[in-house]
């Protein structure tokens, strides 16, 4: 069966720039001063306020890849390491690179991609008008098409879900987060230009994607 595990990383827009109706549907529920500026910081979680930054996919079965990203008024050129090519587009670009090569696969493969991923590249197609080339959310329980690790391994809510990072620590596998970067650190890298740090961050998250499944996949029936 051939596979495609991939994952993305997203940039959130100004608060204070947003249209007062998504500021508005936003702070509705904040009861507290922290609770309103943490909402304020996390406006990259939400694709109605971020977009699609950084997208990165490896085959697993040949570990070669792509990263697609954003790197705007940088002068960076295209580039390729450790078998992986590096390519320099916008959020609608690495979109259409997206939709082109999911569809060559049979089954996808991703760590909460049905709880973030798929539903934020859905949203950020339909903004840009472009029609998906594939079904991104089957039956949830249908894994043979989308096979989301968070979820299989949570026993589809049966169980508490644990973060990547828990479950690196717990089998053995390199923490994506160990050199310095998280999701948390995209907005400030993005704003200062460090746009390789975004992309190499996000395709350690594929491979440790691709190491979990390596370390599970005997058990998937």
């Amino acid at each position: 069966m051939s596979q495609l595990i991939f994952d993305l990383e997203t940039f959130g827009y100004d608060f204070d720039q947003l249209d007062p109706v998504i500021q508005e549907n936003f702070l509705k529920y904040a009861e507290t001063d922290e609770e309103r500026e943490n909402i304020k910081t996390r406006t990259g979680l939400y694709p109605v306020s971020g977009e699609i930054v950084a997208l990165a996919m490896i085959n697993p079965a040949t570990t070669k890849g792509k990263v697609f990203f954003q790197a705007p008024s940088s002068g960076l050129k295209n580039y390729e390491k450790d078998g992986v090519e590096y390519q320099i587009g916008s959020e609608k670009e690495i979109l259409i690179n997206f939709w082109q090569a999911v569809k060559n696969y049979q089954q996808i493969i991703t760590f909460n991609g049905r709880g973030f991923d798929c539903p934020f590249i859905i949203y950020r197609s339909v903004a840009h008008g472009l029609k998906p080339s594939r079904n991104l959310m089957p039956n949830r329980y249908y894994f043979n098409e989308h096979l989301d690790l968070l979820e299989f391994l949570s026993f589809f809510g049966a169980f508490r879900k644990f973060s990547l990072a828990v479950m690196c620590q717990t089998f053995g596998i390199k923490n994506p987060k160990d050199e310095g970067v998280s999701g948390l650190a995209i907005n400030g890298l993005f704003q200062n230009k460090e746009y390789k740090k975004i992309d190499e961050y996000c395709l350690r998250d594929v491979m440790a994607t691709k190491e979990l499944h390596q370390k599970i996949k005997d058990f998937i029936f």
